[in-house]
């Protein structure tokens, strides 16, 4: 009690006495401590005394040695209690250096020594006080002292860092305080050095070290350290000085050890001020305070307290605390001092509460004061983040096995605004790269989302757990941490899996271990990576909304009693996922679980009503101390809250509401179960306390208050919200007194304003306000409230699903689209606010304008490039066109997966008159393109630059483009006439050179390299009134314009262009006209001009190498454009001759003299200087160049730059010789080839390969130097498709060849940039035409930019530096299962002939096929291969093939001519008996199709497949087919492909029997008949033919894959879905599944018939009994597969009736993807093994057989077909593994097809063989194709052999069939790659080229084995075993 008395005294006085306000009282330091001696004997420890160490004195601090007994048994934490209770705050505690590094080594602390310390610094926080923690105090360590003696001058220095830095890292969790010394004369006497300068030098290194290193390191969550200065210390003067001076920049605050003497008040005022004058705004705390000569101190105790307290209250002194240890000691008297002093005072209440103690804080404020704007920053470390939640934003409701969540039901019956949902949000789902795009942009440190329990545990157990769920996470929190932003991971955000509800939800209390079972699965799964959880967000919102108000689902209306349940179960819930993570996980994981808290502020309505005051907190502790209480103070409920619902309870006669109680176990598990207090805060409310006494169940009339609004307070769109930004700093100093002290930090997790979704969405003005005063409110708490706020979490990252509401509101920084399918993400205003906000960190008083960040980008490493000699004529790099133009389109067209160097330069550029618009803005004169554009006429739609993009005025926003994209550098031009707006140098304009200043310091802080052009053809119009480019003063004007840029941003500038595309100023300025100046003279002009900018680049050159590159170190060169031209006969020498002068006169023209002899390639000088002659003209219209003047030139580039987009053919052509051209000099005739895709100029074609040859070309031409492409890319001509496919096929073809020059080359390629950052002005074409990645909105005055889908790929490419091989798309060895089936197929119509032979009757392809234009060169299958005459042949083949099976077909007109079985022809049964007998003899087992689409042409006379009579038709003549041939045949097949047959020829007519008049109903009557007609043959079999012939049967269904075009959106995945229903499912699931359509084209048939006006579904119905009758007919799963597609919605008119509408999807294919002989074949392997695994998750696993894949080939004929042999190695590898890895049931593999044959409408123009058939010979021939070898090792080898167990004999090579003929056209040596090989070594060769392509081709590893070497060591996947059926 007597201490209680003191204290009390103590801040009485110091708060009232000496006017000392409460908010300084409540934030002053009040240190006390160390235990001293007096105090371990008064607490019984006096053996435990400090001894005498290492010729010390004894210290006097007694805790030295508290360690040797430990401290359970003390008396200690009573101790620090009381100390708490009377008003300490601090306690010193000396750690001692020599116990715990005994020996002076960090590396070797004593343990226990460790741990004594950490269990006292743990007693001082638990009981509220701050340790205050001196490093070293008094004299330095034996053992330290010695090591320091003697070594190096940092050796004491580096010692104490060791140490310091343990402590730092061992106790910094529990310390925010550090001393490095104290006493600092025993120290510095201590020192092993004699000079006293040397000591005080050691001593401030060692503190500054220190000090360093804790910043940087150890202090993120804010700590400070200083050192301990003495005014009575017995230092020499100049070390004194030495110590002041030196650690004036390393203190965060000042430790002072101050002595008072009684009665010499003055000299303690002199000294204090002496020391703040020192250290000037530094704040100063009295660390020691010693009373002296105070005799009468007992009698009149409050002299010197006054006189202390006086000068701490001095304006001129900033001191945050002082000792309180000797006041401790006061006598008693003191308090009837204190109140006699404040008699005339207003009555203090002596308990506030901390809400009272907070208002008050605040209520005499004035509103000026109240919104007075702090310019300061945030702590280091203050973390900044946005956030989402899972079902606001995920969409993909019901996707990949995502189980219902409560949300979802909500949504679907009707609760949401308009009827919304969530189901496609704003598909974050499948966006994953894009909203992390996004976050690279804004470049928070966190990134706040929520785990969607559903989609992990669809039944909200762990029973059923969703992999893909999963993956989704793993995805995401992986691309996080790429991008360096930490994730902070909610575990429940509103969104319970529906399942866990209908069993209670949270009222049940089973949830709890549903919960923490589901923690513990995402501890385990992601708690490696993720730091920050958040167990429950803003549970008031669960139980208030959802079980009180039941605004939110589940809906349940019970405030009273539901609600406080749920917050009881939550409370348990979050308390034992906690203890979960500490002692389970914390250890390993080292992250921090607390949850996030919402709270308004509340004020009283009425402040002088304290009745109002008291229902301002009542409504604090219903909203937030409900939640907060238990878990931060005391593991119960407030008791405000309790005593409330009490008094209301028995107010009533009922009881209104039933707050659950905690067990006293409860209260102890509850308490303390938070790492953080993370709040959420939107919003103020005004309250009033209510009188009347109502008994409804309302949280309200529980709580008696009553909420308003001041009218004054702004309103957001949503009527809950007002602007308040003051409320956040009063709720957060509340938080701090009331739940975390100085113990817990505050995360502010959630705070933003809704907007409108009508008006202006993307300029959010009102939001930016929102921020601005918020952030600076929780500014002013963490600065003058000391509040511990550690990060601020703004909402939203993206506009979402919100709520009950739907998508009405907006809080997001990135407004979504929701009306778009592509869910487009576009920056706001306040998107681009945030992120300055955290680049700043704050609000500096003043942001700097020059970076001084250090430019750590890679740079190009100047050199001078070496003198090359003239070109020749034609060049040597002619040998390009010899080495690419003979490549086959399978050589040329190969992809290649790779990455390039790690310094690869990767970037994306822009031009000045592009971008930046405010044509006239601040000074800038104008450009001749501003002149220009302003004639109308001149610009299409009179588009003009004035505006453009407006990035004059958004810098921000274009570097958070660029943040975004990953770029490592950016290029742009600078504007002449901004700069010098009449083009000299006399009228420099500082607000340009401002702008560019500014632009250059954002990329350079953000390490991103610029790339500065200083001409991109805008030339001030002042200089082109003087002449232009035809006049040569420009050359001095151009090189003072590029000095004052050199020396004004070259110290940031390492890369200079001097003039962009040279040529196109030259010819379209001055030659054609089409460009300003409009000269047309394209005879002369051109030339003169480009003589002119060639002196003008080498005068600027050599100014830049003369005066700058030493000091800055750049590079400089110039950037032509190039396309690339290809001899329309590449063995023509005219044509080669003709597209190398094309080049010379392109790119030659310039680079040819600066980079070779400083003179115009001779080619061009005969052209011009003979056709000048031959125009009769006295001298060439080409200027010549002096010999000083090609010296001049020679060498002035540093590095190889251009420009390209597109390839043309070329030809020599003889040229009219008038006009004079420069056009007609180059004698070449140019066009484009009409297959290559197209862009938005017509001549502009996408030729990816010309990119490689291009640079091939420039390798040989110039020497390999570095070369940079600085543009490439496609233009386009759409306004509003962020989906742009074709540029992403594009840059992926593009890149893929420049990475080929790279890799398979040797080009010396430095880097890349994409054309362009934004859509923007193009030229002629204005603002039609877009080659941005971003799209740029120029209807809108904001210019809103959002990223296109070609953006997020470009930033893919960057991330990864190229194209790496997926692991999934690795080549796998091992070997498919024993008995694993190897066939190939052939069809009856295909390969017979013989149509009219030994009776056979007409089939519907006879009559197809002799119908004019229906196939190809009037081809028929009358002869076909002639096989009805060739079994031998046939079966021959077979036999080299190996194939254990062969599948052929029937046809039904042999055997029946008029289909039915009236009439059997035997000789045509006859003909399958032999075939049959032979396999047999073979030992190659039948695999017989019924029908492979040749009906006889009688039934088709019937109605054919659209008769139902046919069922019964077909059931006959199989069952002929099973009586006669079924002992046979143990494999049978009874529908090849009916989609074909169904769609093809009753659909669209292009196949046999041709008919396409009843598109919308046909096929699927055709598809019905044929189903029923497959289900009564398998019935047929099963029970009257199994059990006799032992056989299975089943049916072979065609189906592409299908991926969505766009893999990031939910319609092109529901598109990609719907193809594959309508392809595969239309047979597959009525027959595998449930004897019924699939849902997905019933409902959409159903819902189109209904719209086109009729009753029904123009879809069949089966009965009842038909669908079990069809439900399960099948023995396996036939596949035929050949290729993917990518699909997409197209939506068609209602109107049209027909299959392709119904299914409403399109495909298009991938430009990447090899092509094949057919066009609708594209090579996609990855598909196979994608619909395998499809078909046996859509299907429950069924046995699978591939009945047919293979490729085709057009074009003369070539034994050596590596296309085929690459399609069979990458199908057949994907298909092993989809049996190894993916466990699919894969029975057997077909290769389609044994040999050349009539391909249905294409005739034999297209060739699927492994054998090829020379069908101009009548003989028929057969030879085998390099595949078919190929083909038959797989077969011998049973796969592919793992070649880490040695040789395998199935790879020895065998001796080749000597063919019996020789096929036209066909050679033993073939040419491949360039070189003529036979075909054995060309199939070696083509392995080789498979290596380059996937890891670890199966070629080298053929070469391996021949030559016995050892290959390296690779896994072998493990095998399976399929047992037989």
């Amino acid at each position: 009690m007597e201490l209680l008395c003191k204290t009390i005294v103590f801040f009485l006085f110091v708060s009232l006495s000496f006017g000392i306000d409460w908010e300084f009282a409540q934030n002053f330091i009040a240190v006390a401590g160390p235990l001293t001696s007096e105090l371990v004997n008064r607490l019984h420890l006096q053996d435990q005394a400090l001894p005498k160490e290492d010729g010390c004195p004894a210290v006097s601090e007694g805790h030295g040695a508290l360690c040797q007994q430990g401290l359970a048994a003390l008396e200690l934490p009573q101790y620090f209690s009381r100390l708490r209770e009377i008003g300490v705050t601090h306690y010193k505690v000396f750690l001692p250096w020599a116990r715990i590094h005994p020996t002076g080594d960090a590396r070797k602390p004593d343990e226990a020594q460790v741990q004594c310390y950490e269990e006292l610094l743990r007693m001082l926080v638990a009981a509220d006080l701050r340790p205050v923690v001196v490093l070293h105090h008094q004299c330095v360590p034996g053992a330290v002292a010695a090591q320091a003696t003697g070594g190096k001058a940092t050796a004491f220095a580096d010692l104490f860092l060791q140490y310091a830095e343990f402590s730092f890292r061992v106790f910094g969790d529990l310390v925010s305080m550090w001393l490095t010394f104290s006493d600092l004369p025993e120290v510095l006497k201590s020192l092993p050095y004699e000079d006293t300068q040397h000591q005080a030098q050691a001593l401030a290194a060692a503190h500054e070290r220190a000090y360093t290193t804790y910043h940087e390191k150890y202090s993120l969550a804010g700590g400070k350290l200083s050192i301990a200065l003495g005014a009575g210390h017995v230092l020499d003067r100049s070390s004194l000085e030495l110590l002041s001076v030196s650690l004036q920049d390393s203190v965060d605050f000042l430790s002072l050890n101050l002595q008072y003497y009684c009665g010499n008040e003055t000299d303690f005022y002199k000294k204090l001020s002496e020391f703040q004058n020192v250290w000037k705004d530094t704040q100063i705390l009295i660390f020691s305070l010693k009373f002296l000569d105070c005799d009468s101190v007992e009698e009149n105790p409050s002299i010197p307290v006054a006189a202390v307290f006086t000068a701490i209250s001095k304006d001129k002194t900033l001191i945050i605390g002082t000792d309180v240890n000797e006041l401790l000691d006061f006598s008693p008297r003191i308090l009837s001092k204190a109140n006699a002093l404040r008699e005339d005072q207003d009555a203090v209440p002596t308990s506030r509460s901390s809400y009272q103690t907070v208002w008050e804080m605040f209520a005499k404020e004035t509103e000026l004061e109240r919104d007075s704007f702090l310019q300061d920053v945030f702590p280091s470390g203050f973390l900044w983040g946005t956030s989402t939640g899972a079902f606001n934003i995920e969409g993909a409701w019901a996707e990949d096995g995502k189980g219902e969540s409560i949300w979802d039901q909500f949504g679907h019956t009707g609760h949401v605004y308009m009827n919304q949902t969530a189901d496609v949000a704003c598909d974050s789902y499948y966006k994953t790269s894009y909203d992390v795009y996004l976050l690279r942009g804004l470049q928070p440190q966190l990134y706040k989302f929520s785990l969607s329990w559903p989609r992990i545990l669809p039944a909200g157990t762990t029973k059923t757990i969703n992999s893909k769920g999963v993956d989704y996470y793993n995805q995401l929190i992986n691309r996080l941490l790429e991008s360096n932003i930490e994730p902070m991971v909610t575990l429940f955000h509103w969104d319970l899996p529906q399942a866990l509800q209908v069993l209670g939800g949270w009222q049940n209390d089973s949830i709890i271990d549903a919960f923490v079972n589901y923690a513990d699965f995402c501890f385990a799964t992601f708690g490696d990576r993720i730091k920050f959880w958040v167990t429950f967000h803003e549970p008031w919102v669960i139980s208030y909304a959802g079980y009180g108000t039941g605004e939110h689902p589940p809906g349940i209306t019970d405030p009273g009693v539901a609600s406080y349940k749920v917050a009881h179960t939550i409370l348990k819930a979050h308390a034992t996922v906690w203890h979960l993570y500490n002692n389970k996980y914390r250890s390993q994981q080292q992250g921090k679980v607390g949850l996030v808290l919402n709270s308004d502020w509340a004020e009283p309505k009425t402040p002088t009503n304290s009745e109002d005051v008291r229902a301002s907190e009542r409504y604090l502790q219903f909203m937030l101390g409900w939640f907060a209480h238990p878990v931060f103070v005391n593991g119960d409920y407030p008791d405000i809250l309790k005593a409330q619902i009490q008094e209301t309870n028995q107010q009533c006669s009922t009881t209104v509401a039933q707050l659950p109680v905690f067990t006293e176990e409860e209260k102890s598990w509850v308490n303390g179960t938070a790492d953080f207090f993370g709040l959420s805060h939107y919003t103020s409310r005004l309250v009033s306390a209510v009188t009347d006494e109502t008994c409804t169940a309302s949280y309200e009339s529980i709580g008696r208050f009553s909420v308003h609004v001041d009218p004054s307070w702004p309103q957001a769109a949503s009527s809950w919200i007002h602007v308040v930004p003051w409320g956040l700093r009063r709720l957060l100093k509340f938080v701090s007194q009331e739940y975390t002290g100085t113990k817990i930090p505050i995360y502010i997790a959630g705070n933003g304003v809704p907007t409108e979704d009508t008006g202006d969405l993307i300029n959010d003005t009102l939001r930016v306000s929102y921020f601005r005063r918020y952030i600076n409110e929780a500014l002013k708490a963490v600065k003058q409230d000391n509040v511990d706020v550690r990060s601020y979490i703004a909402r939203s990252l993206v506009d979402g699903f919100e709520g009950p509401v739907g998508y009405r509101l907006k809080f997001g920084l990135h407004h979504v689209n929701f009306e778009d399918s592509n869910r487009p993400r576009t920056p706001k205003a306040s998107a681009f606010f945030y992120s300055s906000v955290i680049e700043n960190n704050g609000f500096p008083s003043k942001v700097s304008d020059t970076s001084s960040t250090p430019v750590v980008f890679h740079q190009p490493v100047p050199s001078k490039l070496p003198y090359l000699p003239a070109s020749e004529v034609p060049s040597k790099a002619k040998i390009v066109w010899k080495k690419f133009s003979s490549q086959t389109n399978f050589e040329r067209d190969m992809y290649l997966y790779g990455t390039f160097p790690e310094d690869f330069m990767w970037g994306v550029s822009s031009s000045a008159y592009q971008i930046e618009g405010g044509w006239d803005a601040d000074g800038k004169g104008p450009s001749i393109w501003d002149n220009f554009t302003h004639v109308s006429g001149n610009i299409k739609n009179d588009d003009t630059g004035d505006i453009a993009c407006d990035s004059y005025n958004k810098v921000e926003e274009d570097i958070y483009l660029l943040r975004a994209l990953g770029v490592k550098n950016y290029r742009f031009s600078l504007s002449w006439p901004r700069i010098f707006p009449n083009g000299r140098n006399s009228s420099v304009n500082s607000h340009g050179v401002d702008h560019y200043n500014r632009l250059i310091d954002k990329l350079v802080a953000n390490n991103i390299a610029p790339v500065v052009t200083l001409y991109h053809w805008d030339l001030p119009q002042a200089l082109q009134d003087a002449g232009g480019w035809e006049n040569s003063e420009l050359i001095d004007l151009f090189d003072s314009f590029a000095d004052f840029c050199f020396q004004t941003f070259g110290d940031r500038v390492k890369f200079w262009i001097t003039f962009n595309e040279p040529q196109v100023i030259a010819w379209a300025s001055y030659g054609t006209g089409e460009f300003p100046p409009n000269i047309k003279e394209p005879g002369s002009a051109p030339y003169r001009v480009a003589h002119i900018l060639l002196k003008a680049h080498a005068r600027v050159y050599h100014t830049y190498d003369d005066k700058y590159r030493a000091s800055q170190g750049g590079v400089i060169a110039l950037c032509p454009n190039i396309d690339w031209v290809e001899p329309q006969t590449p063995s023509n020498p005219r044509d080669i001759e003709a597209a190398d002068r094309y080049l010379q006169f392109l790119v030659g023209w310039f680079t040819h003299p600066i980079l070779k002899n400083g003179d115009y390639p001779d080619v061009m000088k005969w052209k011009v200087g003979n056709r000048s002659e031959l125009q009769n003209l006295p001298s060439s219209r080409l200027p010549a160049f002096t010999a000083e003047e090609r010296e001049y030139i020679r060498g002035t580039a540093d590095v190889f730059c251009f420009n390209t987009y597109t390839s043309m053919i070329i030809t020599h052509a003889t040229t009219q010789l008038r006009p004079f051209s420069y056009e007609y000099d180059q004698e070449v005739a140019t066009k484009v080839d009409s297959s290559w895709p197209s862009s938005g100029l017509s001549n502009h074609r996408a030729v990816a390969w010309g990119m490689r040859r291009l640079l091939n070309w420039i390798k040989e031409e110039y020497g390999n130097p570095p070369i940079y492409v600085l543009e490439n890319g496609v233009g386009l001509k759409t306004t509003s498709e962020v989906d742009d496919n074709s540029r992403i096929f594009y840059y992926k073809t593009y890149i893929d060849e420049a990475l080929k020059a790279y890799k398979l080359d040797g080009v010396n390629l430095k880097g890349y940039n994409a054309w362009s950052l934004m859509d923007s002005f193009e030229w002629l074409n204005g603002y039609e035409l877009r080659f941005g990645l971003h799209q740029v909105d120029f209807d809108n005055p904001n210019r809103p930019r959002t990223p296109k889908r070609s953006a997020v790929y470009y930033a893919e490419i960057i991330h990864n530096n190229g194209i790496p091989l997926l692991e999934e798309d690795q080549f796998l060895y091992g070997e498919f299962p024993k008995n694993f089936v190897w066939s190939v197929a052939t069809a009856a119509y295909q390969i017979e002939g013989g149509w009219r032979a030994d009776g056979k009757g007409l089939s519907i392809w006879d009559k197809y096929a002799h119908t004019p234009l229906k196939i190809s060169n009037g081809d028929t299958g009358d002869v076909a291969c002639d096989s009805y005459h060739k079994i031998e042949e046939d079966v021959e083949m077979l036999k080299s093939l190996k194939v254990s099976h062969y599948r052929f077909s029937i046809s039904w007109s042999r055997v029946l001519p008029d289909g039915t079985i009236s009439h059997i022809n035997e000789k045509g049964l006859n003909y399958y008996e032999r075939l049959l007998d032979a396999l047999l003899a073979a030992n190659i087992m039948p695999q017989v199709t019924l029908y492979h689409w040749d009906l006889p042409q009688a039934l088709q006379n019937v109605g054919g497949w659209e008769n139902d009579t046919i069922v019964q038709r077909f059931k006959e003549y199989a069952e002929l087919l099973f009586q006669r041939l079924g002992d046979k045949v143990k494999f049978w097949i009874t529908l090849n492909e009916p989609y074909n047959t169904a769609y093809l020829g009753y659909g669209v007519g292009t196949a046999a029997p041709g008919v396409s008049v009843r598109p919308g109903r046909a096929p699927y009557v055709v598809g019905h008949n044929l189903i029923k007609a497959h289900a009564e043959a398998w019935h047929l079999y099963n029970e009257t033919y199994r059990a006799k012939q032992g056989g299975v049967i089943s049916i072979t269904i065609n189906s592409d894959w299908a991926e969505p075009r766009n893999p990031h959106k939910q319609e092109d995945i529901d598109a990609a879905k719907q193809y594959l229903q309508f392809l595969l499912g239309w047979f597959a699931h009525p027959i595998f599944k449930n004897g019924d359509y699939n849902e997905v084209m019933k409902r959409r048939i159903w819902e189109r018939s209904l719209a086109q006006g009729l009753s029904q579904s123009r879809l069949p119905e089966f009965t009842e009994s038909e669908k079990q009758r069809i439900k399960g007919t099948y023995d396996y799963f036939g596949l035929n597969h050949y290729t993917t597609v990518l699909a997409y919605k197209i939506n068609y008119p209602a109107g049209i009736l027909s299959y392709d509408s119904d299914r409403g999807v399109a495909s298009v294919t991938d430009r990447s993807w090899l092509g094949s002989g057919s066009l609708w074949l594209k090579v996609t392997p990855f598909g196979f093994r994608k619909i395998l695994r499809w078909i046996k998750e859509e299907y429950n696993n069924p046995p699978i057989y591939v009945t047919e894949n293979g490729i085709s080939e057009r074009g003369a004929a070539d034994l050596n077909d590596p296309w085929r042999t690459h399609y069979y190695w990458s199908y057949i590898n994907e298909a092993l593994k989809a049996v190894v890895l993916d466990g699919v049931d894969l029975r057997g593999y077909t290769a389609w097809t044994l040999m050349d044959n009539f391909e249905w409408a294409v005739g034999f123009d297209e060739r699927f063989g492994l054998f090829h058939v020379n069908f101009t010979d009548p003989s028929l021939p057969r030879r085998p194709k390099a595949s078919a070898r190929y083909y038959s090792q797989i077969i011998n080898c049973n796969g592919f052999p793992d070649p880490t167990t040695g040789p395998h004999p199935c790879l020895e090579a065998e001796p080749e069939v000597t063919p019996t003929d020789t096929a036209p056209g066909v050679a033993d040596s073939v040419h491949f790659l360039g070189l003529d090989l036979t075909s054995q070594s060309a199939e070696l060769a083509l392995y080789v080229l498979f290596a380059l392509s996937v890891v670890g081709a199966l070629g080298l590893v053929l070469s391996a084995f021949r030559c016995r070497k050892t290959p390296k060591s690779s896994h072998k996947p493990p095998q399976m075993e399929l047992s037989q059926m």
